[in-house]
């Protein structure tokens, strides 16, 4: 199955809903971090999370990004989201082992650990929205209800889920979010708890073939939804050797002259994605031309 999402709308658009399966996204993300499961884990929750929240964004320049930062071995993660299905992140530590979980599942609470949950909206304004939250669980869909609620004010529930192979590879990915309009009436919110109270983990129901459009049929059964629109999701890195340069470049005279004194190629790896790029010396010495009296 493809990564993709799915937005709907339900009990005359008194709510609102998204669904991803995202195995492939994870996957990848796996592949260019190196990632350990419980990390794994971390990252594809707030990979999956953020691919729905960019397609919230209306504009198509739009940025999300989502930044976990906390106390515990992980360090944090960040992702950024577009409003047309691309998703990038990284963790700050790849490479944590903990021990399972009291119920026996990988410990991503235990690997981020109390911190603050951070929302930044880049609508091509002068100044982005930014909203924070402290972490409620750090197991990153609770921490994200928890947002919705208490920063915008938007009652909402958050699924997500990664489950992993025995080789460590991505086996399913995937969750949903679910608002409540302002509007919404008594009945219409009853009839969604009760929905929500009834959903089993979303891996297990990936696992069982569950789409996305049937994670939102469970979620909003009697709810009289339709779907508005169907979006391919994919991890999408846009790093160039052309952005590596101006960041070079923004370091100042004096650090590229030591480069260039060590005498030795430089390799800069892109955060996000992980891919390197090399830079010569005459390329380091054609980056301190362009440097100016910086």
């Amino acid at each position: 199955m493809k990564d993709y999402l799915v937005r709907a709308t339900a009990a005359d658009a008194q709510v609102r809903a998204f669904a991803a399966t995202t195995r492939q996204t994870v996957e990848t993300a796996r592949q260019n971090h190196n990632t350990s499961p419980v990390v794994t884990a971390a990252l594809g929750r707030l990979l999956t999370a953020g691919a729905m929240m960019g397609s919230m964004l209306k504009g198509k320049e739009d940025l999300l990004t989502l930044q976990v930062t906390g106390d515990g071995p992980m360090g944090g993660m960040t992702v950024t989201a577009d409003s047309m299905g691309g998703v990038k992140g990284y963790a700050n530590e790849p490479q944590v082992i903990l021990p399972a979980n009291s119920q026996g599942k990988l410990d991503v609470g235990g690997a981020v650990g109390s911190g603050i949950l951070r929302v930044i909206r880049d609508m091509g304004l002068k100044d982005p929205y930014v909203g924070q939250t402290a972490l409620q669980t750090g197991e990153i869909a609770e921490d994200l209800t928890y947002y919705f609620a208490t920063s915008e004010q938007v009652p909402s529930s958050v699924g997500l889920g990664v489950l992993m192979e025995k080789d460590n590879t991505v086996k399913q990915a995937g969750g949903f979010i679910v608002q409540l309009m302002p509007f919404a009436e008594e009945e219409t919110i009853q009839k969604l708890e009760s929905n929500l109270s009834k959903i089993r983990s979303v891996t297990s129901l990936l696992d069982e073939g569950v789409t996305p459009e049937g994670l939102l049929e469970l979620v909003l059964e009697g709810m009289d939804f339709q779907f508005l629109e169907t979006r391919d999701v994919k991890f999408a890195c846009n790093c160039s050797k052309e952005r590596v340069e101006k960041a070079l470049i923004s370091i100042g005279r004096e650090e590229i002259g030591n480069m260039i004194a060590d005498g030795e190629t430089i390799e800069v790896k892109c955060h996000f994605c992980n891919k390197g790029y090399h830079f010569s010396i005459p390329e380091l010495k054609g980056l301190l031309e362009k440097c100016g009296n910086k």
